[in-house]
């Protein structure tokens, strides 16, 4: 005799189902989402950029641009190419915040203009293409922890400040008349270079000592007002990513580091600050607290349930309730396979002792089989299908086999 195979009934959940378990979490995210949505614009007004004269934050500029006021230097923010272009002049210092979000010709039309201003530009932290571009003479070189390091050199405004956190991106630099200040492993991280009468351009390995939590320390504030108040006029020229001059060449911001790769090797740390430099503080907290939350999410309900602990019933359940409940539960769930199966082996567990077959071959249908039909008045019937057959098609097939089974089982106890 063979046994039948079992026909496995679907587990994977109905549309309802999955929708049940999962609009708690939607709801979560979805109130997250415009919390987060809502207190942004509430606070739009306020939260600025890094490096930003506006913000009061740790990694903003505000103290610095409000000394620089005290002492009479006009500061004017920029966040188009065109504004900080036309501001530049010979009484004027252009800081330029972000030089490596700067398209290639965001950065030859910013040279060109800073180049015929007889002014001071001041670049903070370019990498190899914006240095290649904006200060020609000038090489970027590899990125160097921020410390406090000593001038070493005789700029004046270097000397006066003494001590200052420098370092970031250190440079080199050919050019007999570049004044380079503050080494950091051997290469230079401020270096001073001339570019016409009067005028000259500063690159600045770190925005370490533009920053509100940094400015008291050291010799950071004497350094930062200096550089950035040897003229009457300050334009502290913020990059934005929607100016539309960004777009005239379809560049993307720092276009072109990798080309100067022969200039020396890029600072990477340099080049992929500048994006987070535009992105306020708080979206980036916000980010964080929303990604903590999905992962908390998706570990609460992965989490894995522990063994079936058995407990005692407040109340008696008479068996038939507890029959009559579990099939209502297959019913629902077209679970006939299952039900089909949970009646056939409690029918041949009953059987075995009674046709003299252990425990152990109650299911095994070589020795069951057999015994069986030795005590029945129709040995002939297909008592495998019965017993080991497969599910049956219908609820109607299925009350057919529970009242064939349980014929057989009357009949075998009284012969």
């Amino acid at each position: 005799m063979t046994t039948a195979t079992t026909a496995p009934t679907s587990t994977a959940p109905s549309p309802g189902q999955v929708w049940t378990r999962a609009r708690g979490i939607l709801a979560v995210v979805l109130i997250l989402v415009v919390g987060g949505i809502t207190f942004a614009a509430v606070r739009s007004g306020t939260n600025h950029a890094q490096l930003d004269p506006r913000s009061a934050d740790p990694k903003g500029s505000r103290a610095v641009a409000e000394l620089l006021k005290a002492r009479g230097i006009s500061v004017t923010v920029a966040t188009t190419l065109d504004e900080a272009t036309a501001a530049t002049g010979p009484d004027t210092t252009l800081l330029a915040t972000g030089p490596n979000l700067l398209t290639r010709s965001q950065q030859l039309r910013l040279d060109e203009a800073t180049s015929a201003s007889a002014g001071r530009t001041l670049l903070v932290a370019p990498g190899p293409g914006a240095t290649h571009r904006l200060a020609p003479g000038i090489r970027a070189e590899s990125h160097h922890a921020v410390s406090a390091l000593a001038p070493a050199c005789e700029l004046p405004a270097a000397l006066r400040a003494g001590t200052a956190d420098t370092g970031g991106t250190r440079y080199t630099t050919q050019d007999p008349t570049a004044v380079a200040c503050y080494p950091s492993a051997g290469l230079p991280s401020l270096v001073v270079l001339p570019t016409g009468e009067g005028g000259d351009t500063v690159v600045l390995g770190s925005p370490g000592i533009l920053h509100n939590e940094r400015l008291d320390k050291q010799g950071n504030a004497s350094l930062a007002l200096q550089l950035l108040g040897s003229r009457p006029h300050l334009v502290w020229y913020l990059p934005s990513l929607t100016d539309p001059s960004a777009t005239t060449d379809g560049g993307a911001p720092g276009d072109g580091d990798e080309e100067q790769s022969e200039d020396g090797p890029g600072d990477d740390s340099a080049d992929e600050s500048g994006f987070l430099d535009l992105v306020p503080s708080g979206w980036l907290w916000g980010t964080l607290q929303l990604a903590l939350a999905a992962v908390l999410a998706a570990v609460w309900r992965a989490r894995r349930l522990g063994p079936l602990v058995t407990e005692r019933l407040p109340v008696a359940i008479r068996a038939s309730e507890s029959a009559e409940g579990r099939s209502l539960l297959y019913r629902k769930a077209n679970a006939r396979d299952r039900a089909a199966d949970a009646l056939r082996a409690a029918s041949r567990t009953r059987l075995a002792p009674l046709a003299g077959v252990p425990a152990r071959d109650a299911h095994t249908p070589d020795a069951l089989l057999p015994a069986v039909s030795a005590r029945v008045t129709a040995p002939d019937r297909d008592l495998n299908t019965l017993l080991f057959g497969t599910a049956p098609s219908t609820d109607a097939a299925l009350v057919l086999l529970a009242d064939q089974l349980d014929a057989l089982e009357r009949e075998v106890r009284t012969s």
